[in-house]
């Protein structure tokens, strides 16, 4: 038996790949639910269905993929052209520091100031951490798995300091900053709900990103440069200016999601303002398929069960972890799966068995 690579790939084959990978989360992940004393499909009733059978889970579900949609298209724009970007993370807090500068210290502009500032000083934010590791990989080739991912700890013990020295709340004392004036809340979608327009921008950027990745010249120069830079390289386009160029992009996709999720959310910067958004981005990017669809997908399916776990917790008892052990099984699982879908297994036996014969003869 020998395991050779498909020369073609089944158009069948990802759709099989998925639901064999839902099926085998469903068999991993009845075992430990059971053991916590609940019932394994009463609990994914809870994980899938029920934050999505009412207006306030909805909107629950819609916000906390709010984030993840940012990250995980930052970091799939990076990925698409070949700069690997682990970063989002600090980027994300780069951002979320950004905004909060003119929160604190421009307290009384009115909404239509306040908001367009805070939001590019987010982005911009965001930009300005991307900017080392993106100018060593261009002038020193230096990895950039490297440098982002090392710059990540760099961020959050800056908002730790921050927080506990010259931002820290002067009425409570505690390691939170003063809330932004009113003019920096981001407006709700719908009256009522949590959802903020900060969904509304992350979509904006998927429709952007799907467009120019799929519709546009520089969209296929991207797509060549990361799958074959160096016969993109031969063909005249230029690998290491697009790499720059999307990483810079990437670090303020990434700086607007933190931007959007204190102005939104918060409404003042925390310690615990990133909940690990920038990591779970790569996760979500990966199992996008590094396309904007793909992100925004992904992205709601982790809301949906985070949502769902809380849920569970409350009513089944089970302990909120469950919901992120059977969403990074499924994660896992599909990854696995979709890999495995470029390989077929040969059988080899007989065809030995038959030469011997014949030589034999």
């Amino acid at each position: 038996m020998r395991v050779l690579l498909r020369a073609s790939e089944s158009r069948w084959l990802t759709p099989v790949a998925v639901l064999l990978a839902v099926a085998l989360t469903l068999l991993l992940t009845a075992g430990p639910i059971r053991l916590a004393g609940a019932n394994p499909l009463a609990a994914y009733t809870r994980y899938t269905i029920t934050p999505l059978s009412t207006l306030t889970g909805l909107s629950e579900v819609l916000l906390t993929a709010t984030p993840l949609v940012f990250t995980g298209l930052a970091v799939a724009i990076a990925f698409r052209v070949g700069y690997f970007n682990i970063g989002a993370e600090g980027q994300f807090l780069a951002g979320t520091i950004a905004a909060t500068l003119p929160g604190l210290y421009l307290p009384g502009l009115p909404a239509a100031v306040a908001l367009p500032l805070a939001l590019a000083a987010g982005a911009l934010g965001g930009v300005v951490w991307a900017l080392v590791p993106a100018w060593l990989k261009r002038r020193a080739h230096i990895d950039e798995v490297v440098t982002t991912l090392l710059l990540n700890p760099v961020a959050l013990l800056l908002v730790q300091g921050l927080l506990n020295g010259p931002w820290r709340n002067p009425d409570t004392g505690f390691p939170d900053s003063e809330r932004f004036g009113a003019g920096y809340d981001l407006p709700a979608i719908v009256a009522g709900s949590r959802v903020h327009w900060g969904f509304g921008i992350a979509i904006v950027l998927v429709v952007i990103t799907w467009i120019v990745m799929a519709h546009t010249p520089l969209g296929l120069r991207l797509r060549a440069a990361g799958q074959s830079p160096d016969a993109a390289r031969f063909s005249g386009i230029a690998v290491t200016s697009l790499q720059w160029r999307s990483a810079l992009v990437s670090g303020g996709v990434a700086g607007l999601g933190g931007a959007s999720q204190v102005l939104g959310v918060q409404h003042q910067l925390t310690a615990s303002i990133s909940n690990g958004y920038g990591y779970t981005g790569v996760v979500v990017a990966t199992l996008g398929a590094l396309s904007a669809g793909g992100v925004l997908l992904v992205a709601l399916l982790l809301g949906d069960i985070a949502v769902g776990a809380q849920n569970a917790s409350i009513v089944l008892q089970l302990p909120t972890q469950m919901g992120s052990i059977v969403s990074s099984t499924l994660l896992l699982a599909v990854v696995a799966l979709l890999a495995a879908r470029r390989y077929r297994l040969v059988f080899t036996g007989r065809r030995r068995r038959g030469r011997t014969r014949r030589k034999a003869e």
